[in-house]
């Protein structure tokens, strides 16, 4: 799994653990006469779209430190428990077709935040104006 990956699995399964109601235990029941091929499509992309600022105000209000994590990709990644390290940060870049220099991390971090908050919002993620490009 890559890095885009656990990032949508941070945030899309820690709103999904915040409403029940979404993806509870009634729904499972509920779906447990459905056949199998329905089943795989759940994880990838969210029913109702994930307020993404929601889920992380509300993990910063319990990170124990100040993090940017609106425009700095450095703490978005802690804020999510994920490697921050800038190795870490060039297969991000890589994996979302960063065009530009990998050893200009000031301007790929750049890049980077704005196209992950962009990417969110393609796969289900309301993300507010301004996060993304």
């Amino acid at each position: 799994m890559g890095l885009f990956s656990s990032i949508m699995s941070k945030i899309f399964g820690h709103a999904e653990a915040a409403t029940p109601t979404t993806s509870g235990t009634a729904d499972a029941q509920a779906s447990a006469g459905a056949p199998a091929a329905a089943a795989p499509a759940t994880p990838a992309t969210p029913a109702a779209p994930v307020d993404v600022d929601a889920v992380l105000s509300d993990l910063a209000s319990k990170a124990g430190q100040p993090l940017n994590y609106k425009t700095s990709i450095v703490d978005l990644l802690k804020l999510l428990g994920l490697d921050s390290s800038l190795e870490s940060r060039k297969q991000l870049a890589g994996e979302l077709h960063y065009t530009g220099s990998t050893d200009d991390s000031a301007t790929m971090n750049v890049w980077l935040i704005k196209q992950v908050y962009a990417e969110l919002a393609k796969n289900g993620g309301k993300v507010p104006e301004g996060w993304a490009h």
